[in-house]
């Protein structure tokens, strides 16, 4: 779900741009409850088909995107970050108006910049940031608030989330909470999971990492679950990261309580080179 790659296909009006181009940074957000994820898929409502036809429609040019995140079917962003290169005669400045009035209401661009020719939405990224929410109220979740926060039917132990939560981060092969892909590494650094019970009584994870596998957020988030509720010891989650593989024993928790809040850039100057190290295959420990 979490890795971020570039997606390709395409869709479309079509046309060779007539002049130079420059990299665009968009900053978005979308509802994902109707979407079937980030990446192209034939048949199916996605984020980045609805956005490349759009801005391809409005701009009478083919754009293409590359994303910081690909998100799952139902997950939200708030914080997504993508590129395009488009040609220099865009009005970037008036980009997002123009898209707000053809986009549909379940996705939008909050800002259009022109950024250096080195910036990669994708692998310049220093980390990602997510949340999740979880409402383990008797009554469930907030009417208002059921399409972005899971509502768990038993009480769940804030101490036990976090203390089974300190043991995952820092340097890890995170095999047992990903979905492999080939020639994709399961090796990554976490470097925040935390969980804060709010003034209504709603439970918050914070996840940040220098970049997620698949599936990982809502695995870690699935695992934890378990202990926060006494199924399982807090010692439990760490203990999987010696295994070589995925665990059958966690469960996946569901989309749409997940949410794309940020995504975190180097300076101008560090694009190209953050973009280097990013493009290595990791080895644990290196």
């Amino acid at each position: 779900m979490d890795e971020p790659v570039a997606p390709t296909g395409g869709g479309g009006l079509v046309r060779v741009p007539s002049a130079p181009t420059r990299r665009v940074r968009l900053d978005l957000g979308y509802d994902g409850t109707e979407f079937s994820g980030w990446a192209r898929q034939p048949g199916r409502r996605t984020v980045c088909g609805v956005l490349e036809d759009t801005m391809s429609m409005v701009l009478r040019e083919d754009v293409r995107l590359t994303v910081a995140g690909r998100t799952d079917a139902g997950v939200h962003a708030s914080g997504q970050v993508a590129h395009a290169d488009l040609p220099s005669t865009v009005d970037v400045e008036g980009l997002s108006r123009r898209l707000a009035r053809a986009l549909p209401a379940d996705v939008r661009v909050f800002a259009a910049q022109v950024v250096p020719a080195e910036f990669d939405a994708r692998f310049s990224a220093l980390r990602r940031h997510y949340e999740y929410r979880v409402a383990d109220a008797d009554f469930g979740a907030n009417p208002l608030r059921r399409l972005d926060t899971l509502a768990w039917p038993r009480p769940l132990d804030l101490a036990a989330l976090n203390e089974a939560s300190d043991r995952l981060l820092g340097e890890h092969d995170f095999v047992a909470f990903c979905k492999r892909r080939d020639g994709a590494t399961t090796i990554r650094q976490l470097q925040r999971l935390d969980w804060t019970r709010g003034a209504d009584g709603v439970l918050l994870a914070r996840v940040s990492a220098d970049a997620f596998c698949h599936s990982m957020v809502r695995s870690l988030v699935g695992a934890l679950l378990a202990v926060g509720e006494g199924r399982k010891p807090a010692a439990w989650p760490g203990e999987l990261l010696s295994t070589a593989e995925r665990s059958s024993q966690v469960t996946v928790a569901p989309p749409h309580g997940l949410c794309l809040v940020r995504v975190d850039y180097p300076a101008d100057e560090d694009l190209a080179s953050r973009a280097v190290q990013t493009r290595n295959v990791r080895v644990l420990g290196c």
